[in-house]
């Protein structure tokens, strides 16, 4: 359980960071309460999103991941942001990426943050 809430406060971190740097993937909510709270929500649907669907697509793009050297899970990842913003929108929460390339950066960025912050954070398990 704790490890649960440790990788969803590293996704909420690294989605914090993608917000703050890329001006084309938005948060929005009238508090800061408010917007931490949609935060917690967006990282918990990413979460999802990255333990259902993620794995189904390398496994259908495994030969594509082989020919690309690996290069392919960029565009994976984006294609994960995405979703997390389609969902987001259907469920109501103010989250939106826009853009593919967007997409791209955003996933790169919170790949990386999510990496350190797992670096860091306590494994609870």
């Amino acid at each position: 359980m704790m490890n649960f809430v440790v990788k969803t406060l590293a996704n909420a971190g690294a989605l914090g960071v993608a917000i703050w740097l890329l001006q084309d993937i938005t948060l929005t909510g009238e508090s800061t309460g408010k917007k931490a709270l949609t935060l917690i929500l967006v990282a918990l649907v990413f979460g999802l999103v990255n333990v259902l669907v993620k794995p189904v697509v390398k496994l259908l793009t495994l030969p594509l991941f082989i020919l690309t050297l690996g290069l392919i899970t960029l565009v994976i990842n984006a294609l994960m942001l995405l979703l997390t913003s389609w969902l987001a929108e259907q469920f109501n929460l103010s989250f939106h990426v826009e853009g593919f390339w967007t997409a791209v950066l955003g996933g790169l960025i919170i790949s990386v943050v999510s990496w350190a912050l797992n670096v860091v954070l306590p494994d609870g398990d």
